[in-house]
């Protein structure tokens, strides 16, 4: 069974405190999916730094323009540097630099079925048994277990299910935030975006195209905006779009999904697919905190939303939200 346990709770950091973050724990039980998932979260990750300069890494972290958030991975792999952790641990302590541990750890059944499913060695035992090694590793990390801040057993966890976990806790913005959708316009003329997850064609509405005062205009002028948003059509297919949005925006977070980039296409990318991107019809992903007239967030922080046109002579304009 997964669990996570909480072994002391550190006080407050002052604002503007260095975030510092020990992962350890034994080998097989998720370490390095734990560290990509923290430099998902915008930790500044070192994999593998040898004991004796985690003090000196600390200070660099304190200085100014230095990372805020750092992260590092300390493990047997660290050969004899491993029994230095203990000696870097108080030379944090000596500095004054608040940090926690986290230690990640799995029943045996489940790191000998790891080992065997990547085909790998035990870093403790190359020459014996797998299980050799995962004992004598439980030895050797016994006192840093009892003394680390939070423990998760990824026992019977996926590797998706230990993101999530992690996500959990030490993400510091809440789960619906922590996805950044691209609103992208593009002309079917052109191809399509090759990054592009959800494709929406809107060519069924009429073209400002055949109009001769309309043409030379972009999408962005009101004059254009005016005409297309005044279509019978408009109205309902945004209101559908925004339905199809906060039905599997919300599933792609619960995936862990960190972007998503959705495609409006018109037949050249210039007048139709640019308005309804202009219009910006995001998910709604707290439903406490919406209008209900509008369908749109008013008060939740909201995805952070980029608006981009592709296409000849037409910049890119780039709308960034505060998460």
């Amino acid at each position: 069974m997964a669990t996570a346990t909480r072994r002391q709770t550190a006080p407050d950091e002052p604002a503007g405190a260095v975030d510092f973050t020990i992962i350890t724990g034994l080998s097989g039980a998720g370490r390095s999916e734990a560290a990509k998932c923290f430099e998902d979260l915008g930790y500044f990750v070192v994999d593998n730094l040898p004991p004796a300069l985690i003090g000196k890494m600390a200070e660099l972290a304190t200085t100014s323009g230095s990372p805020a958030r750092v992260a590092i991975v300390a493990d047997v792999r660290g050969g004899v540097f491993f029994t230095e952790l203990s000696k870097g641990l108080e030379g944090l302590k000596a500095l004054h630099i608040p940090y926690r541990i986290l230690f990640l750890e799995a029943s045996d059944d489940d790191l000998v079925k790891r080992y065997e499913a990547t085909r790998r060695r035990h870093p403790l035992a190359p020459d014996d048994r797998v299980v050799e090694g995962i004992r004598k590793e439980r030895l050797m990390m016994q006192s840093l277990k009892e003394s680390a801040d939070l423990i998760i057993d990824s026992t019977g966890m996926s590797p998706h299910d230990l993101r999530d976990r992690v996500r959990d806790l030490f993400a510091r913005t809440p789960a619906e935030t922590r996805i950044q959708v691209s609103l992208v316009s593009f002309g079917y003329k052109n191809g399509l975006p090759r990054d592009a997850d959800l494709v929406l064609d809107v060519r069924f509405l009429p073209n400002p195209y055949w109009i001769d005062r309309l043409r030379p205009l972009p999408g962005t002028d009101p004059t254009v905006k005016e005409f297309v948003t005044g279509q019978r059509a408009y109205g309902e297919f945004i209101r559908k779009i925004r339905s199809l949005f906060n039905t599997v925006v919300p599933g792609y977070v619960a995936e862990g999904k960190a972007y998503l980039t959705i495609a409006i296409g018109c037949t050249g990318g210039r007048h139709r697919s640019v308005v309804v991107a202009e219009s910006r019809p995001r998910p709604r992903l707290n439903p406490a905190a919406t209008d209900p007239a509008r369908d749109r967030p008013i008060a939740a922080p909201s995805p952070g939303t980029r608006i981009e046109r592709h296409g000849p002579e037409r910049p890119v304009r780039s709308l960034r939200r505060q998460r």
